[in-house]
């Protein structure tokens, strides 16, 4: 038997509070009695590694279970569509070789190779078009994105192709990304 440190009063073997006032006993059975280093620093690592696992199997979760397919996601509405018969006029020969421009005052659907920041002046989307028509994509161009509503303004963009509908546009994506991943499918509307 033992006694209670505050009054005095006689504890059975592994009573954890004392019965005359209430003050927790102390002992290998009481409460708040530390079990070893060991064995806290075993839990806690294990809890770690389980947030840890199931964290990762969120994120795999998450991005499709690294499905490498690519989903094209588009957004309509909001603009009126053009007949699929229509047909866009020839785009104007621009300032270099192998480099046209948009038809002024027509819009349509073309297929973004490259946008550029227009802090980096125009040589560079120049260059980059080059590139895009030396190795066989037709009607390659540079538009200046602050002259069109669809378009963030800043950007100089690096086009490939004048179309009158979106289908058009998006079957002839997949040579393009072979120039550039990233080419995508856009509306230019003046």
């Amino acid at each position: 038997m033992n006694g209670c440190p505050r009054c005095g009063a006689q504890a059975a073997v592994g009573q954890e509070y004392c019965l005359e006032c209430g003050v927790p006993l102390p002992g290998p059975g009481a409460f708040g009695a530390r079990r070893g280093v060991r064995s806290g620093w075993v839990i806690r690592a294990t809890l770690a590694l389980v947030v840890a696992l199931a964290g990762a199997a969120l994120a795999v979760a998450a991005t499709n279970g690294g499905n490498d397919t690519a989903r094209l996601v588009t957004a309509t509405g909001g603009f009126a569509t053009l007949p699929a018969s229509t047909t866009l006029p020839p785009p104007s020969e621009g300032n270099a070789a192998g480099i046209t421009d948009w038809p002024a005052g027509d819009d349509g659907w073309t297929i973004a190779l490259a946008t550029l920041p227009q802090t980096g002046g125009r040589r560079a989307a120049r260059a980059r078009a080059r590139i895009a028509a030396k190795r066989g994509l037709a009607t390659v161009g540079i538009l200046d994105s602050s002259q069109y509503a669809s378009l963030h303004p800043g950007y100089w963009v690096v086009f490939t192709g004048v179309y009158g509908s979106e289908a058009e546009a998006t079957s002839d994506l997949q040579p393009a990304r072979r120039f550039a991943r990233t080419a995508t499918v856009r509306r230019i509307v003046p």
